[in-house]
């Protein structure tokens, strides 16, 4: 068993080493004309000055954080360990969020161009080279996830600085007290690179459109839009090192969250503890064997290819899944609590994929709201032939009704999880559902990849057929990046529970965990509190947004206004003030909204310290089922609600409704409008502010007790 030590780091490094090859191989492939050459350098260039600028502010609170924790982790523990290499594992585990999606934005941004070339000749050859970047993305988050944790697992438990002998089961539960450090980094890094991420592309994306498409009348992606190049990039910056971030922090999120409530365990603590990195090690070999049958004939149906590699995994998962379990876990099974029942392998393997087939219909759940082929779009864009009025209002009731369906999958995995292994089977189900992050994430990558290829051919003036073989890859590049945050929000949700109930253990008192009644004052006070909580972070969001694309659509007019024959074609716009005005927006105002994620479980849990609240740990407790239950359902509401909008306008741009230019479409895009930060800022960034609070609260809980 404690070749884990070993196997899991070496992993690691072996997926790191296939992502490598991955990206020399789309860099082999040819990249266009010097026409398509500069723009997509303005591309890449926009995105990567982006994220370096990005990084050096959130290194700052990085290295703040990591003192704090390491000033906070000294001394005597009290009930619980405590140690200040919980900063070490803080900073290792940003530096990795980091790295993931830097290695991401490379790929991205020489993919694109690539993507535009290959569709010049064959539809099957582009879909290649964008599913390739994708999967580098993919592969990367993965990798340095089990690279990061099993590197530190080696370093605490295998060896001795710790101050404890090396591999001892008893020195278990300390190791994974210092290893949700690492989650806390991977958090951080993720909710201020959604957040600003979602800032950057809104901003210009609303620009773009309200100014290009509704005042001027231009197409989508034309190079005489000065926000054209800023839209572009905000799709990598956005969806691409966006989405990267959020499931890298899920997925070890995940594997932490059932790693503390194994090393709980009263009998086979070892096997329970080390059960999530093995079925993490397992989810990335299948990963990479189904990114293999990603494969489509000339004329043949991209989202089949894609789903394909998907099964394939998801099939691999369950049969690798069983046999690991039936292997790994006990005869005698284990016992979580005293009393209780012995949990044996059945009953870990079935609470694993509970929470794998709940990712998959809520998936497809999200896909039925938001895809161009179905009802509930069609229903808005037959309503924007009113007004915008009757758009925003049929949409907001399609993202409401949308919440349904996916809570009722997520608490049957919840319900039949817990009834099959207790709080561990819940922390395993999260892990089911990100098992197979890999092939997910690379398929999710994909679509902006996509969309930045048809946005090459359109600025370039290549021929008819090329666009029209990048809006096939693009068209269903929406479809997965929908399905996309619907399992992201799936998983966060169960995450958040798993990471809850890792926070109860840690602050149990006298063996007794963490109860939380809802006639206590405090509970309720905790309780409402945090229900706000999303409320106010989305208003921050939205209103970051709003703020960026005023300043984004006045410079787009002036230009438009003071630069000679713009509109003719005959001069060239003034991309870089378009790029330099979201950077500088979604810099400035992504701070306050990642601060209040950090803060608040903080200010609630150690307010008991200072005589505020009785007892802070169970108002934290309440501030986080808050939290919870109102994130994920305005995370499902806003993202539902702004990706059927946006296939609304696309279904109308097909030629339904009156088609381009029509009343409907004008409708249309104001809807589209509204709903980009919905879908590309607020909900997404939701997913994070839920499982970030939680991982505070896990990691401060050995200093309230």
């Amino acid at each position: 068993m404690e070749i884990l030590l070993y196997v899991v780091p070496g992993l690691g490094v072996l997926t790191l080493l296939f992502a490598w090859m991955r990206a020399a191989k789309v860099n082999r492939s040819e990249d266009g004309d010097k026409r398509m050459q500069e723009i997509a350098a303005a591309i890449r260039e926009g995105a990567m000055a982006f994220l370096g600028r990005e990084y050096r502010v959130l290194a700052l609170f990085v290295v703040a954080v990591a003192v704090l924790l390491a000033l906070g982790n000294m001394g005597d523990g009290g009930a619980n360990f405590k140690h200040p290499l919980i900063a070490f594992s803080f900073v290792v585990g940003a530096i990795c969020s980091g790295l993931a999606g830097y290695f991401g934005m490379r790929v991205a941004t020489a993919a694109n161009i690539r993507t535009t070339q290959a569709a010049r000749t064959s539809l099957n050859r582009a879909l290649d080279v964008a599913f390739t970047g994708g999967s580098v993305m993919g592969l990367s988050v993965v990798g340095l996830g089990v690279l990061g944790l099993g590197g530190l697992l080696w370093l605490y438990w295998g060896t001795s600085i710790l101050g404890v002998e090396p591999m001892a089961g008893e020195s278990l539960s300390a190791v994974v007290t210092i290893l949700a450090g690492f989650s806390l980094g991977a958090s951080s890094i993720a909710l201020f690179a959604r957040v600003g991420g979602g800032i950057y592309t809104k901003a210009a994306d609303v620009g773009a459109d309200l100014v290009g498409k509704v005042e001027q009348g231009i197409p989508e992606d034309d190079p005489r839009n000065p926000a054209v190049v800023a839209d572009n990039v905000g799709d990598n910056v956005g969806d691409v090192a966006g989405m990267g971030a959020d499931l890298f922090e899920s997925y070890v999120g995940a594997i932490v969250g059932s790693m503390v409530i194994g090393a709980a365990a009263i009998s086979g603590f070892k096997e329970a503890t080390l059960l999530p990195l093995a079925i993490a090690a397992v989810g990335i070999v299948v990963s990479v064997i189904g990114t293999f049958f990603v494969r489509v004939k000339e004329g043949g149906n991209p989202q089949a290819a894609l789903n394909s590699g998907m099964f394939v995994s998801g099939g691999l998962m369950i049969v690798g899944t069983f046999l690991l379990t039936r292997f790994w876990v006990p005869a005698e099974g284990i016992v979580f609590a005293a009393g209780s029942e012995p949990v044996r392998w059945g009953g870990l393997f079935a609470a694993s994929i509970a929470g794998l087939v709940a990712g998959v219909l809520v998936g497809l759940t999200t896909e039925y709201y938001t895809s161009k082929e179905r009802k509930p779009v069609h229903d808005i864009a037959r309503d924007s032939e009113t007004g915008a009025a009757t758009t925003i209002i049929s949409g907001l009731g399609v993202g409401m009704q949308s919440c349904a369906l996916p809570v009722i999958w997520i608490v049957a995995a919840i319900l039949v999880s817990y009834r099959l292994a207790g709080l561990y089977g819940i922390a395993l189900a999260a892990l089911g559902m990100l098992s197979t992050t890999g092939i997910q994430l690379a398929v999710d990558a994909y679509g902006p990849i996509a969309d930045n290829a048809g946005g090459i051919a359109e600025m370039s003036g290549l021929p008819a057929e090329v666009r029209e073989r990048t809006d096939n890859l693009d068209a269903v590049g929406n479809t997965t990046a929908a399905i996309g945050k619907g399992f992201a929000i799936g998983s966060a949700a169960l995450t958040a529970l798993a990471l809850f109930s890792a926070f109860q253990t840690q602050v149990s008192k006298g063996g007794e965990m963490l109860v939380m009644d809802l006639a206590d004052p405090q509970i309720i006070a905790g309780l409402l509190l945090g229900a706000m909580l999303p409320m106010l972070f989305s208003s921050m969001a939205m209103k970051a947004v709003g703020q960026a694309a005023f300043e984004m659509i006045e410079e787009v007019r002036r230009q438009f206004r003071e630069i000679p024959g713009l509109m003719e074609g005959t001069a060239r716009a003034e991309y870089a003030k378009c790029v330099d005005i979201s950077t500088q927006a979604a810099i400035k105002r992504m701070v306050v909204p990642g601060l209040l994620a950090v803060l608040a479980p903080v200010a609630v849990g150690f307010a008991g310290k200072f005589g505020f609240i009785i007892d802070g740990p169970a108002a934290l407790g309440g501030l986080l089922a808050g939290t919870t239950a109102s994130g994920v359902m305005m995370a499902i509401f806003m993202s539902n609600a702004g990706g059927a909008w946006d296939n609304a306008k696309k279904y109308i741009e097909e030629g339904h409704g009156g088609g381009k230019g029509s009343e409907a479409h004008h409708a249309a895009v104001i809807g589209d409008t509204v709903g980009d930060p919905f879908k590309d800022t607020a909900g997404p960034s939701l997913n994070i502010l839920i499982k970030l609070m939680s991982v505070v609260a896990l990691v401060i809980a050995p200093m309230l007790v």
